[in-house]
């Protein structure tokens, strides 16, 4: 072999064997496909805590120990699909799934992908459970169930002024969610329970959200609840301002909604909703076995007003209650 010749085969191979060791120390570094279903800034805080607890365990990706893939379906149910679809086929090592919506859409769609779950309803509340009442073995993550609902429903009559009479109070609801209408079943059977007169109304989408919470404060409500679902996540500002007008106050079971304008409520922070499910996926990925991960109850929950509006609506929060 010329010289010339034996310089470039060489060169060749090196070049070779350099993409190789490149490809593979690449296909080292763990890939987490990450899903939420719709932009919201308190969603939006799921995420943050995740990434933020995979930082503390040693997944970041600034230094290039995880890679994380981000999609937001913008409320598309067909966007979606493809999202996760897309991660499926790639495939992703771990499927991070933010509400309800997102985390029903990975089950269906994949049983060997690990999926950590958050902001989102026990398997049986997503009806994903087996013959047997088992969750899918893939699943593991961070759940909430209902119970909570009713310490922060019970709110309302204890902060508004006492010699109202009987209490109307409004809510809408997903119909198409089933956590939503749970929900909204144990508030009507809570609102019995406290003679409030619960006026539920259902829609399917955001974009009907202005108009049904108008029907409702047509009907002379004294509060309106913000039922945990994505479609008063994703419409809240425009249910605020419906109430606002009409001088109706907002109690809600999400912290972080009462950030952006309602009340008071008992409910889950929902950073630490999502740093809760990062821990669970940090331990995923050192091991990269499901061995004692399983969906687990949210842990943190806060009482918490919003001084501005408790002021705006002339209520008195109880000090055990933080400003936020």
């Amino acid at each position: 072999m010329k010289p010339l010749k034996t310089f470039l085969y060489v060169a060749l191979v090196a070049a070779l064997a350099s993409c190789g060791q490149q490809q593979k120390s690449s296909s080292s570094v763990p890939v987490v496909g990450f899903v939420e279903a719709f932009p919201d800034e308190t969603i939006a805080q799921a995420r943050i805590g995740f990434t933020d607890a995979l930082k503390d365990k040693g997944y970041s990706e600034e230094q290039h120990t995880v890679k994380i893939e981000y999609g937001n379906a913008q409320g598309s149910e067909v966007t979606l699909t493809q999202i996760i679809n897309n991660y499926i086929s790639k495939p992703v090592d771990l499927l991070a799934t933010s509400t309800t919506v997102s985390s029903l859409a990975a089950v269906q769609r994949t049983k060997t992908i690990p999926i950590c779950e958050m902001v989102s309803p026990t398997p049986a509340r997503m009806k994903v459970l087996d013959a047997n009442g088992k969750a899918p073995a893939n699943l593991f993550g961070v759940i909430e169930d209902l119970p909570y609902i009713d310490t922060s429903f019970a709110l309302i009559p204890k902060l508004l002024k006492p010699g109202m009479g009987k209490l109307k109070v409004g809510m809408i609801y997903n119909q198409a969610e089933p956590q939503s209408v749970d929900a909204m079943q144990r508030i009507k059977e809570q609102s019995d329970k406290l003679g409030i007169t619960l006026i539920a109304m259902p829609l399917n989408s955001s974009a009907d959200a202005k108009l049904v919470t108008q029907s409702l404060l047509d009907k002379n409500i004294d509060a309106f609840f913000a039922n945990p679902d994505n479609v008063v996540f994703s419409a809240f500002e425009t249910i605020k301002q419906s109430c606002d007008a009409k001088f109706v106050p907002i109690f809600t079971s999400e912290a972080g909604l009462v950030k952006r304008g309602a009340v008071a409520a008992f409910g889950a922070d929902i950073y630490q909703w999502g740093y809760q499910a990062g821990l669970q996926a940090a331990q995923y990925l050192k091991t990269r076995k499901m061995d004692g991960l399983k969906p687990e109850m949210v842990k943190i929950r806060k009482r918490v007003y919003n001084k501005a509006a408790a002021a705006k609506y002339h209520i008195t929060v109880p000090a055990n209650y933080q400003a936020i």
